[in-house]
């Protein structure tokens, strides 16, 4: 059962985890990129994505580590973390706070086409795309990108957002249809005012 990286990265963190600063080094070059990477996408600008993603290795290097179960696969449980800061400066922000929740009874039934979606992002810059992402609410945009941009399952989305497994593909579906209504520029917000 082993995956070709996987084995060096753990040891890694049991070296790091004893104090060994290379362990450390070797950690943040192999996992930083794609840790910045997902800051990046989950907040609004790349300052705040730099910001967030020394914080979380500071936050590694100052004990948080030790956290970490071994039994678990050590990038599934980064990204929670990451998810985790970048879900406490959103909601410290209190960006559409009351979007994320306000109208979860009327979520449409409808499932969006996902290769309609697929084309129309395909169609847009990164740009745009993370233009659309920002009009979305705190927890859609985190659970879209934990699901299509870090690959996590229902599960570990669940987990990181701390909501039940149930509501995570409510969250999704809810997310998709906004995505696909900001790429396709008929804004649910613009529409929709502050009701």
């Amino acid at each position: 059962m082993s995956v070709p990286g996987m084995t060096e990265t753990t040891e890694a963190v049991a070296r790091a985890r004893a104090g060994d600063a290379e362990a450390w080094g070797q950690i943040y070059r192999e996992m930083g990129p794609a840790i910045f990477r997902f800051c990046r996408r989950a907040l609004p600008t790349r300052e705040d994505a730099e910001d967030a993603t020394m914080e979380i290795f500071s936050k590694l290097w100052e004990g948080k580590l030790s956290q970490y179960d071994e039994t678990r696969s050590f990038s599934a449980w980064l990204y929670r973390v990451a998810a985790n800061h970048c879900w406490d400066i959103l909601r410290r922000r209190k960006i559409r706070q009351d979007k994320e929740t306000e109208d979860i009874d009327n979520v449409p039934l409808e499932h969006p086409d996902p290769n309609q979606l697929d084309r129309l992002i395909e169609q847009k810059t990164s740009e745009e795309v993370r233009h659309a992402l920002d009009k979305l609410g705190a927890r859609a945009r985190m659970a879209l990108v934990l699901r299509y941009y870090s690959d996590m399952s229902y599960d570990e989305i669940a987990d990181a957002l701390g909501v039940r497994r149930a509501f995570v593909g409510v969250v999704l579906l809810r997310a998709r249809h906004e995505l696909r209504q900001a790429l396709e520029g008929k804004s649910a917000l613009a529409a929709g005012g502050t009701s």
